[in-house]
């Protein structure tokens, strides 16, 4: 629990991350995700309740805590003057254990950037190298704040990369983001939060009932063709949707049908509901804030 004098900011939260795991918490502008990661890295104390990360209380673990998790900020400030290489050399050396610099420019898919000035260096660049600072110090959990904010889709993914780099490594990663794709292509499990409290956590595949949610099937019929008459509404003319829990029996039935008149379906799509929109279901109206 977390309050701001009468506000209350988080509100009995209960999470737990397995060590290894990618975890991302989602939720929208002021829900709380802040809040928590600051909790857990030690840069807040909780009002109540309590925390304990890697077998430690972040507020009074001092150094010791500190040098077994990385921080990787929405921006970090960075002498620009210095080369990619020195930057890491410089950093590292504030960590008794820490990983060598050539092998995290590796990790980052920098090589070609290692003697590069980092004012030289683009949007993306930057931001791997921000990722690379944040192992610098080879720490068993990283917290990523919102990492590819601002991204192109080409750097976004090559970000996601990088990520998955670090899950190899065996790194338990914490994840803040706005991207419902980047959770379900990055993320073990996942929570979301809203106005202070879990509102939901499962893996993306199955979070808010989404494996059990209804398959929407669409298609398209040329023009003249009749209907198939199995349950399917019309959405526009020559176009049509279904709803079904049996997807594998409706599929059977269509398909049959179409073979058995000749016809071709077109534009066949098989859906069940997306991460996102069982994310902005349980965040409400407050997922435009």
């Amino acid at each position: 629990m977390k309050n701001y004098g009468e506000t209350r900011a988080v509100n009995g939260v209960d999470l737990t991350v397995a060590e290894g795991e990618v975890f991302a918490l989602l939720g929208p502008n002021g829900a709380g995700k802040s809040t928590i990661v600051e909790i857990l890295e030690g840069h807040r104390t909780a009002t109540a309740g309590t925390v304990r990360v890697l077998g430690m209380n972040p507020e009074t673990g001092g150094r010791d805590y500190r040098e077994r998790i990385g921080i990787v900020l929405q921006e970090t400030a960075i002498e620009n003057e210095l080369t990619v290489l020195e930057s890491l050399d410089i950093y590292g050396a504030l960590y008794p254990r820490r990983r060598p610099s050539r092998e995290l420019i590796e990790i980052v898919g920098l090589e070609e950037k290692a003697a590069a000035r980092i004012k030289t260096l683009s949007g993306g660049q930057r931001r791997r190298l921000e990722l690379a600072l944040g192992i610098v110090g080879d720490p068993e959990l990283i917290f990523l704040d919102e990492p590819t904010t601002g991204f192109d889709p080409s750097a976004r993914r090559q970000a996601w990369t990088v990520i998955e780099n670090l899950r190899s490594l065996g790194k338990t990663i914490l994840l803040t983001t706005h991207y419902m794709d980047e959770a379900q292509a990055l993320s073990d499990r996942v929570a979301v939060i809203r106005r202070g409290e879990i509102v939901a956590e499962g893996t993306p595949e199955t979070i808010g009932g989404r494996d059990d949610a209804a398959t929407v099937i669409s298609f398209t019929l040329p023009v003249g063709s009749p209907p198939p008459g199995i349950g399917e509404t019309s959405h526009a003319a020559g176009a049509y949707v279904m709803t079904t829990s049996e997807t594998t029996r409706a599929l059977h039935r269509l398909t049959s049908w179409a073979v058995d008149q000749g016809v071709e379906l077109g534009s066949l799509k098989v859906e069940r509901p997306s991460l996102e929109d069982i994310y902005l279901e349980l965040a409400g109206d407050d997922a435009g804030g």
